[in-house]
């Protein structure tokens, strides 16, 4: 029997470093803001998608500033995160429907987070979860692993990883489950060649290392 409870409470007590870009999006009391930062983020890692939200933030915060930047600025200012033109254009893009369409307000349910192109569930339960403070499981690829790993359940990607956690772990956790595992991934349990002997939760762990 995994002890979740103790994981997670040992964990905490760790207190790992964070990344420059897991602070940043933590002290954000902005949906807008953790939506567009996680959209930057994706398939980037956290060295650079934090200068690169910095420098956005600098051109804009809200979208009803940011949908009047051109592509060509904002992707000047986002490089070298992946595929940063496409994002830049996604971002000018969905922000004018937020303020179009939307009365300038970022949706609070994942059903119509996801309707924006490019926004998957991952970014959605990010955007519920830090935005608005709302329950919502954010599942990326240290979450996914980790919760694999340590034996807690068996599924096969983060969509079914989520779907598995929204029934067993308790909804306590859900808001912070991101964070912590996000900064144990990035420290210890990595993908490859993970810090087994220096992880606090090693007696705690079933090392199911695929």
């Amino acid at each position: 029997m995994i002890d979740i409870d103790k994981i997670v409470e040992t964990l905490k007590k760790a207190d790992q470093p964070k990344s420059d870009f897991v602070k940043l999006m933590d002290s954000f009391n902005s949906p807008y803001l953790v939506l567009i930062s996680c959209i930057l983020s994706l398939r980037t890692n956290d060295n650079t998608t934090y200068p690169a939200t910095i420098r956005m933030m600098e051109l804009a915060k809200t979208p009803q500033a940011m949908m009047n930047i051109s592509e060509e600025d904002l992707a000047s200012a986002i490089y070298p995160v992946g595929f940063y033109k496409n994002k830049a254009r996604q971002i000018i893009e969905l922000s004018k429907i937020i303020v179009e369409e939307l009365e300038g307000n970022v949706p609070d349910e994942i059903d119509e987070l996801i309707k924006f192109k490019g926004v998957g569930r991952k970014t959605a339960n990010l955007v519920l979860s830090r935005g608005f403070n709302k329950p919502a499981i954010c599942v990326d690829v240290h979450v996914h692993r980790i919760f694999n790993r340590i034996g807690y359940i068996k599924t096969n990607d983060p969509e079914e990883t989520e779907f598995a956690l929204r029934k067993k772990l308790s909804k306590k956790y859900w808001i912070d489950i991101n964070t912590l595992l996000v900064t144990h991934g990035q420290n210890v349990c990595k993908p490859i060649n993970p810090k087994c002997d220096i992880c606090p939760i090693k007696d705690l762990c079933k090392k199911l290392i695929t």
